[in-house]
C-alpha cells in the first residue's frame, strides 16, 4: 500500500520541504563535527527521504482551522533529522545540540523586527483571546491525534502573562505511533529558542515526555540583559 500524504500537507510541501533544505545546509557545519565531511551531502539526502516519509505519517487536525497545524509542519521535520543521524550513530544529546543550534540559526534568518513583531502579536490581547477559544475547542477532541490544552489565567503573585497547559501532545502521540519515543525531547527542547528570537520568555517546568501529566508552558515579555 502506497503512503499519500493528507491534502492539507500536501499544499504546504513546497515550503516544508524548502525550510527543511534550509535547515540541513545551516547545519552542515556541525554534521560535519560528528559525521565524515565525506558523508555530509549524502546524509542531507537521506533526511530529504525520511523527510518525504514523515510528511506521510503527519496527522491532519483541522488544517487552517487549527494552530497546531503549524506547529506540526515545522517542527515535525526534526523527527527525520533525529531518526537519520540516530541511525548513523551520533549520540542522541548530540543530536539536540545540532537540531537547537540549526533551528535557531534559521529562526535568526528572520529580520528582528518581524520576529518581535510576531512576538507582540503573540502576547497581544487579541490572540489570548483567539488562543482560549482554541483551548476550547481542543478540549472536543475532534482530532484523535491533536493536541489538548488549557488557557491559564495569571493569579495574583504571578508574574507570567498568560500560561497554556498542554494535557496532550500531539508530538507524544506521534512519537509514541511511529517509534520516536527516546528522539521526542529533542522536539520539546526546540520551544525555548522559537519564543526567545520574538522576544518571549517561556517558563517550563515539566512536560508530558517527560512523565508529568501536562506541559506547563508561561509565557512573559523577554527582559532585556
Amino acid at each position: 500500500m502506497v503512503e499519500t500524504v493528507h491534502p492539507f500537507y500536501e499544499d504546504h510541501r513546497g515550503a516544508m520541504e524548502a525550510a527543511m533544505r534550509q535547515r540541513l545546509d545551516l547545519a552542515e557545519a556541525m554534521l560535519g563535527e560528528h559525521i565524515h565531511p565525506s558523508s555530509v551531502d549524502g546524509i542531507k539526502r537521506e533526511v530529504m527521504d525520511e523527510f518525504a516519509i514523515v510528511l506521510t505519517q503527519m496527522p491532519y487536525v483541522g488544517g487552517a482551522e487549527s494552530r497546531m497545524s503549524d506547529f506540526f509542519m515545522r517542527l515535525l521535520g526534526f523527527m527525520a533529522i533525529s531518526r537519520v543521524l540516530q541511525r548513523h550513530g551520533v549520540p542522541l544529546s548530540v543530536i539536540g545540540e545540532i537540531e537547537r543550534d540549526t533551528y535557531k540559526a534559521q529562526l535568526l534568518t528572520v529580520p528582528e523586527a518581524e520576529r518581535l513583531a510576531s512576538g507582540q502579536h503573540f502576547l497581544s490581547p487579541e490572540n489570548q483571546a483567539f488562543l482560549r477559544e482554541q483551548a476550547e475547542k481542543s478540549r472536543q477532541e475532534q482530532f484523535p491525534e491533536d493536541f489538548v490544552y488549557d488557557f491559564v489565567e495569571p493569579g495574583p503573585g504571578d508574574d507570567f502573562e498568560f500560561g497554556i497547559n498542554y494535557k496532550a501532545c500531539g508530538f507524544c502521540k506521534f512519537a509514541a505511533r511511529h517509534g520516536d519515543k527516546d528522539i521526542l525531547p529533542n522536539i520539546c527542547g526546540l520551544d525555548f529558542d522559537a519564543y526567545a528570537t520574538r522576544g518571549i520568555h517561556l517558563e517550563r517546568t515539566q512536560t508530558l515526555a517527560g512523565g508529568a501529566s501536562h506541559c506547563d508552558f508561561r509565557f512573559s515579555r523577554l527582559r532585556s540583559a
